[in-house]
C-alpha cells in the first residue's frame, strides 16, 4: 500500500548515502494511528500478525538475531488504550511477528506479579530499561506500571524490579528489586558491590551494556527517598548503576541519591567534580574499551534550567570520573545539521529525548527522531537519522528532514527508496540485526497519535 499523503525527503547523496535507504516493511502508514493488534494464534508465526500500536515499549535483539517486543502504551486487539503486557518475536529473515505470551487485551486492573516460576512474567509497564547479555538472554527493569486503569497519567507507579527472560526456554525470572511500587533505593557505598542494593523505582532511565556483559543504567524519573505514591515529588536522577549479572549484585557507581545541579568542568578533561545533570529519556552506551558514553535526554544543565539536551558526557569505569566531550551545556539548543551525509567538528542534532538509536561494533552511534524544542519552544517530534563516529568525535547528518513533524513518505511496502522517510517520532523501538541494519518500530507522533509501522534501514 502507498501513503496516500506523501511528504518526500531530501534525495541523500555522498558517501553514507551509496546503498542506504528505508524500506517501509508493515505496519500502518502515518495517517492510520492507534491502530489495534491483530495477535493471531499464540506462538505461531503468520504474515498477518502485527502488535497494535504503541509506544515506549521494552525491546531486544536476542544472540540468533530475532528481535523482541514487550509492553509499552497502546492498544490491544479490540482497540482498547492503556497498558500492555504482551510479549512478541520478530524474525528479520522471515518478517514475521509471533505472539509469545501474554494478553491480547489491556489489564482491567494491572495486578503485580511476584517471583517467577515457569509462566510468570512482569506486569504491564511503559518506558522500562532493557539490555541483551553475552549469553542471548533478555534483561528488563523498572518502567512505569499503573495499577488502577489511567493512573498512570496524573498517578504514576514506579517500578525498580530486574527480570530475565530465557528466549530459548520462554521463562521468566525476578533477579532483584522489589514487586511494590515506588521502592527507594538502596545504594550502599559508592563503587562497591552489594546484595542489597537496588537503583530506586523509576522509568525512562537509559542503559547499556559493556564487553564483559556487565548492565549499566543512568538517570529516569521517580520517587528516590519515598515509599507512597501519594507522598513526596517524583525526582529526575542522575545516578549511575551497574549490575553484575554472574553475581547478581548491583554497584552505585556515581551521581548523587537526589537531583543536585551538574558540574560540566572543562571539555575534554575529567575530573572527580564532573557530573552530568539529572535526566529521563537519554541515550546510554558503551565503546570497546569499556567506556560508559551519555547522550541528551530530558532533564538539567543547571539548576536553574531544564529541558531537552543534546551534550556528550564520557564515563571512565577505571578512574570514576566523567568527561564532557562536546554538545552545549544550555537546554533546548537548535541542531546544526551542516551538509547532508558530510561530517563536520560542529554538526549536532539539536537537544531531544526519547530518540531511537543503535551502536555499531565500533561503538559508534546511530541516532533517529525523538522529541525536542522547535526556535519558539514548541514541543515537536523528529525524523532525521544522525551517525556518531566516536574516534572523531563527529557528527554526520545522514538522512530525514531538518525540519519538525515531519510526515514521513512510505513509499511501497517491501520497496526501498531514496524517498523513503519514516515519519517524525518519539519513544518508537529499535533493533540491529546480524547484517548492521536498522529497524525502527511504532513510537508516538502527536498527543494521541501512536504507531505500529516497520522500517529498515541499510547502512
Amino acid at each position: 500500500m502507498s501513503n496516500p499523503n506523501p511528504n518526500p525527503s531530501q534525495n541523500p547523496s555522498g558517501p553514507f548515502m551509496a546503498k542506504s535507504q528505508w524500506t517501509w516493511v508493515g505496519g500502518s502508514y502515518s495517517g492510520a494511528v492507534n491502530e489495534p493488534g491483530y495477535y493471531g494464534t499464540m506462538g505461531t508465526a503468520a504474515a498477518i500478525n502485527t502488535p497494535g500500536a504503541r509506544r515506549a515499549a521494552a525491546s531486544w535483539t536476542d544472540s540468533s538475531g530475532n528481535f523482541w517486543l514487550f509492553g509499552g502504551i497502546g492498544f490491544d486487539a479490540n482497540g482498547n488504550f492503556g497498558l500492555l503486557d504482551d510479549l512478541w518475536e520478530f524474525s528479520p529473515s522471515t518478517k514475521m511477528w509471533t505472539w509469545v505470551s501474554g494478553p491480547d487485551t489491556v489489564p482491567a486492573y494491572n495486578t503485580l506479579k511476584a517471583t517467577a516460576p515457569s509462566g510468570n512474567m512482569p506486569s504491564a509497564r511503559y518506558a522500562a530499561t532493557t539490555w541483551t547479555d553475552k549469553n542471548g538472554n533478555l534483561w528488563l527493569f523498572g518502567g512505569d506500571n499503573g495499577s488502577v486503569p489511567n493512573s498512570y497519567v496524573s498517578n504514576p507507579y514506579f517500578m525498580n524490579d530486574l527480570w530475565e527472560f530465557n528466549p530459548k526456554t520462554q521463562v521468566w525470572t525476578m533477579v532483584s528489586g522489589s514487586s511494590s511500587i515506588n521502592a527507594a533505593g538502596v545504594y550502599g557505598t559508592q563503587g562497591i558491590a552489594a546484595a542489597g542494593n537496588a537503583p530506586g523505582a523509576r522509568e525512562a532511565a537509559a542503559g547499556a551494556i559493556d564487553a564483559s556483559g556487565n548492565l549499566w543504567l543512568f538517570g529516569g524519573f521517580g520517587y528516590s527517598t519515598t515509599t507512597s505514591v501519594n507522598s513526596g515529588t517524583p525526582n529526575i536522577f542522575q545516578d549511575l548503576w551497574m549490575f553484575n549479572p554472574s553475581t547478581k549484585e548491583w554497584t552505585w557507581m556515581s551521581g548523587s541519591p537526589t537531583s543536585v545541579a551538574p558540574t560540566y568542568g572543562t571539555q575534554g578533561v575529567a575530573a572527580a567534580s564532573n557530573v552530568p545533570g539529572a535526566r529521563a529519556n537519554a541515550t546510554l552506551w558503551t565503546d570497546a574499551s569499556g567506556n560508559v558514553w551519555l547522550w541528551g535526554g530530558s532533564g538539567a544543565a543547571s539548576s536553574a534550567s531544564e529541558g531537552n539536551l543534546s551534550d556528550l558526557w564520557q564515563f571512565d569505569p577505571q578512574t570514576m570520573q566523567w568527561t564532557w566531550i562536546g554538545g552545549p551545556n544550555t537546554v533546548n539548543a537548535a541542531g546544526v545539521y551542516g551538509t547532508l551525509s558530510t561530517p563536520a567538528a560542529t554538526n549536532i542534532p539539536g537537544a531531544r529525548n526519547a530518540t531511537v538509536t543503535w551502536t555499531d561494533a565500533s561503538g559508534n552511534l546511530w541516532l533517529f527522531g525523538g522529541e525536542g524544542m522547535d526556535t519558539s519552544g514548541n514541543t515537536e517530534h523528529f525524523s532525521d537519522l544522525w551517525y556518531l563516529n566516536l574516534a572523531t568525535k563527529t557528527w554526520t547528518w545522514i538522512a530525514g528532514s531538518n525540519t519538525e513533524n515531519n510526515l514521513g513518505n512510505y513509499g511501497n511496502i517491501g520497496i526501498a527508496a531514496a524517498s523513503n522517510l519514516p515519519s517524525g517520532r518519539d519513544e518508537a523501538s529499535g533493533w540491529m540485526d546480524a547484517n548492521g541494519n536498522l529497524w525502527l518500530f511504532g513510537g508516538d507522533n502527536g498527543p494521541q497519535d501512536s504507531l505500529n509501522d516497520l522500517w529498515v534501514y541499510q547502512p
